[in-house]
């Protein structure tokens, strides 16, 4: 059962974005980044208010992600990552992104906090970055 309200479109949009942004981390890396963006349509809180769809969440500016800005973020999605963003639509979580609402690519070790957030965890290339309970109890 989808945790957000998805059509066909925006799961394939969502593939699109989890694979222009982690491709080169595998699975487990795009699916964390799936996790991400359900997180911000899910928690309506800190930068991620009125975030409500997969388009709001994909093209969010100021605060959103970079891939809509390159090239790669629109070539057509795969059936791999399609099968993938189901699954972070469905409500698959993994660690470190569990309850992520941002991540970042760093040179170097992660932070251990970024915009005030606490890290939770690296995964090969990115560093993953998690509200308090407090400050965003939907994404909990």
């Amino acid at each position: 059962m989808a945790v957000i309200k998805t059509n066909s479109e925006d799961v394939r949009v969502l593939a699109r974005l989890m694979r222009a942004e982690a491709e080169e981390d595998g699975e487990s890396g795009m699916l964390m980044v799936g996790n991400v963006g359900v997180n911000r349509i899910l928690g309506n809180c800190l930068d991620f208010n009125n975030i409500r769809s997969v388009n709001d969440m994909v093209y969010q500016s100021p605060g959103g992600f970079e891939a809509p800005q390159k090239g790669y973020f629109y070539q057509r999605a795969r059936e791999a990552d399609i099968r993938l963003a189901k699954r972070a639509i469905a409500g698959e979580r993994t660690w470190p992104a569990s309850n992520a609402l941002w991540f970042f690519r760093p040179v170097g070790d992660c932070p251990a906090t970024w915009y005030n957030q606490q890290n939770t965890g690296r995964y090969k290339a990115h560093c993953f970055f998690t509200p308090t309970q407090g400050d965003c109890p939907a994404v909990y």
